[in-house]
């Protein structure tokens, strides 16, 4: 019995297959985009990251992180 991961991988590689060849390019480039939109970073990176924008003074006081936003 397999299990759902292949199930989807194998259905996923089906429809991909029958894409044309001159439009593989732009899928590429959707998955591609896909993936990295929903990858998170480690938590290790987000604090360096974070900690580095602090100390580079590239913070923004919260009040201004709210404006234009409706509550």
């Amino acid at each position: 019995m397999k299990d759902n991961q292949t199930e989807v991988q194998e259905k996923l590689l089906n429809e991909i297959k029958q894409v044309p060849f001159e439009h593989l390019p732009a899928l590429l480039t959707i998955v591609h985009s896909f993936r990295e939109s929903v990858a998170l970073d480690s938590a290790e990176n987000s604090f360096e990251k974070g900690w580095k924008e602090v100390n580079e003074e590239d913070c923004k006081p919260i009040d201004d992180l709210w404006k234009g936003l409706d509550h």
